[in-house]
């Protein structure tokens, strides 16, 4: 089954497509089960206003908050590029805005990624802010929608991508909601692996992606940053 969908339809993952600019070697990613990692429920009741863009920029990590061997990596700029997904029935079923990923499409939001070390590796945050329900409906959608998908295929500017998602433990102890999984990016011969967490405290959505490795090292002083009192 194809379904016409926009760039946005792998939310969180959609800067990500472009494999060959950060690969590995990789074997067995056609295997891998499909799956995420999710906690908790939301709650609407006392919880605090939504935060402004400008505020959520203030909020994201730096490369003071890194340490050394980071550098910020420019702005893309928007892709309207349409992108056809191959064989996930659980994207397609979602239909409409759902699909397309427009859940995540809040109005208050900050994004930043960063290199590492001058090699392919990568990280990159994202925080949103809105209502408690509205954000774990949002990424919900996203992450159990792959949970339905062991593998599948995105074609994107004419590229073939094929795709697998790997349950991971939910990161205990980290705010009210949590999502993890680990995904495998497979084009051209090459392979990249990449390790994704979202995490819902009160009314802030934090989505840190990225080398596995990196995204280990920084979630705890993301997650601190973006909920620190203003």
């Amino acid at each position: 089954m194809r379904v016409r969908v926009a760039t946005t339809v792998l939310g969180i993952t959609a800067a990500l497509l472009a494999v060959p600019a950060c690969s590995t070697d990789t074997t067995g990613a056609k295997h891998a089960t499909a799956a995420s990692a999710r906690t908790g429920s939301p709650a609407d009741t006392t919880q605090a206003a939504p935060l402004t863009s400008a505020a959520l920029e203030t909020r994201l990590l730096d490369q003071r908050d890194l340490g050394s061997g980071y550098l910020r990596k420019p702005e893309r700029p928007a892709q309207h590029d349409d992108v056809t997904v191959i064989g996930c029935p659980a994207l397609s079923e979602l239909g409409g805005d759902a699909a397309t990923g427009a859940t995540l499409t809040f109005p208050r939001t900050a994004k930043t990624a960063f290199t590492y070390g001058g090699s392919s590796s990568e990280i990159s945050e994202e925080l949103y802010s809105d209502s408690a329900n509205k954000l774990s409906d949002g990424i919900g959608r996203i992450f159990d929608a792959m949970t339905g998908c062991p593998t599948y295929q995105v074609v994107a500017g004419g590229t073939p991508i094929d795709i697998a998602s790997q349950k991971l433990p939910a990161p205990h102890g980290l705010g009210d909601e949590q999502w993890s999984q680990l995904l495998t990016f497979s084009a051209g011969g090459r392979s990249t692996v990449v390790k994704q967490t979202a995490i819902r405290d009160g009314s802030l959505l934090l989505i840190v992606s990225g080398s596995p490795a990196l995204v280990d090292r920084h979630l705890d002083k993301a997650l601190a940053k973006a909920t620190a009192a203003s």
